[in-house]
């Protein structure tokens, strides 16, 4: 364990150091109802004239990826949809979708969806402008140049991926999450419509939600602190509790959806300046061995990583616990899982296998040892997490 958290902090210090020199980021985003057509007389104007539309189907069938991009036609820019993005995309999806817009001739990329069809779509980007293969850029800083003009409308409150500069992708085989990031992988403008998200299911809005509370409350506790970070997670902390059980009853409230998707979007991008977490370095094993969406995997495993790293973060925890008119971290935790039950998030995972334990634990604690953790967990830790949720 010392020679981990030596390694640990030798490498925290050194990607703090070296992200001095990393040039800041650009937002450029385009919100309230009718924002998505705004977004696309955006992309018309800075001068394309075909765009690779990644999405998936359900989007399709519902209509809401055509409601999102109406707006190209009128802007004359032709749409070439790729619609066959599936949760946890894998590097098969990236390589057709690829394919796809070199063979329509495309000049750039709208993604319409939630963190899937996003990730997906920087991923594309990635491997059309760069020489190798997509698993050549598994990590941080190895996308170093430009990829081509990259848009989003999420159609979701969670992810936040309309707001970094990384993507989740899997391995067709293994299911083992990669990450990939870059500054380029910036979307160079995003939009946040609320009326997209009004048809999203009360289980998808609740693990979602929390999803986006997952990123502010890592970003908040991170060991680092750079740029806004702490504002914009404490102010997503704050819409999320206010609004998500709102959003989650009565999905039709576009009030409610636009905070969750203000939310969500700010919590992104504190995320963007930190990182994130050991919540999610257990989460993305959940959805790798047992297909768990990202975003109830989060929300089941926060509580619990959260119990663990509660005295190295106490007083962060209770300045949260203040925003929502409690006094304690402990108090704080507790409100997360009563959250998590008022939006009908559950707390086991019924095909959870402990021989795969072992493997989860470790591939868990060597994506922590990545993360600028406030409490390097150990493999008791882990365990313990596990068991909690069998």
């Amino acid at each position: 364990m010392f020679l981990r958290r030596l390694k640990h902090n030798a490498f925290i210090k050194f990607v703090a150091f070296m992200m001095k020199f990393v040039p800041g980021t650009t937002y450029l985003l385009f919100a309230g109802e009718g924002s998505s057509r705004q977004l696309c007389k955006h992309i018309g104007y800075k001068g394309l004239k075909k765009v690779l539309v990644v999405t998936d189907k359900p989007l399709m069938e519902l209509g809401i990826a055509q409601q999102a991009m109406a707006g190209l036609a009128e802007a004359g820019v032709e749409a070439v949809v790729f619609d066959a993005v599936l949760p946890d995309p894998t590097y098969s999806i990236v390589a057709a979708g690829k394919a796809l817009y070199q063979q329509e001739g495309c000049d750039g990329i709208l993604a319409i969806g939630g963190g899937s069809s996003i990730d997906a779509a920087k991923v594309m980007g990635v491997t059309i402008s760069h020489a190798g293969e997509p698993q050549d850029f598994v990590g941080f800083g190895k996308v170093t140049g430009a990829i081509p003009p990259f848009y989003a409308i999420p159609t979701t409150s969670g992810t936040g991926s309309e707001a970094t500069m990384g993507a989740v992708i899997s391995d067709d085989v293994t299911h083992e999450k990669d990450i990939i990031s870059g500054g380029s992988m910036l979307p160079l403008a995003a939009c946040l419509d609320a009326e997209l998200i009004t048809g999203l299911p009360p289980h998808i809005t609740a693990a979602t939600g929390i999803d986006a509370l997952t990123h502010a409350v890592e970003a908040y506790i991170s060991v680092w602190d750079r740029g806004d970070c702490m504002e914009k997670s404490a102010a997503a902390v704050t819409l999320i509790f206010d609004k998500l059980p709102t959003a989650y009853s009565n999905g039709a409230d576009l009030a409610a959806r636009d905070a969750m998707a203000q939310a969500a979007y700010m919590a992104g991008q504190a995320i963007n300046q930190v990182n994130v977490g050991n919540v999610h370095a257990i989460a993305h094993q959940l959805g790798a061995f047992y297909g768990v969406p990202h975003g109830l995997a989060n929300a089941m495993v926060m509580p619990h990583v959260l119990d663990l790293s509660l005295e190295p973060v106490r007083q962060r925890l209770g300045q949260l616990a203040g925003l929502i008119g409690l006094n304690t971290a402990e108090e704080f935790i507790a409100a997360i899982r009563k959250l998590n039950e008022t939006v009908g998030i559950g707390s086991r995972i019924e095909k959870m296998d402990r021989a795969d334990f072992p493997t989860i634990i470790q591939r868990a604690l060597t994506e922590a040892d990545g993360y600028p953790v406030p409490y390097m967990m150990t493999e008791n830790d882990v365990q313990g997490v596990l068991e909690k949720l069998l």
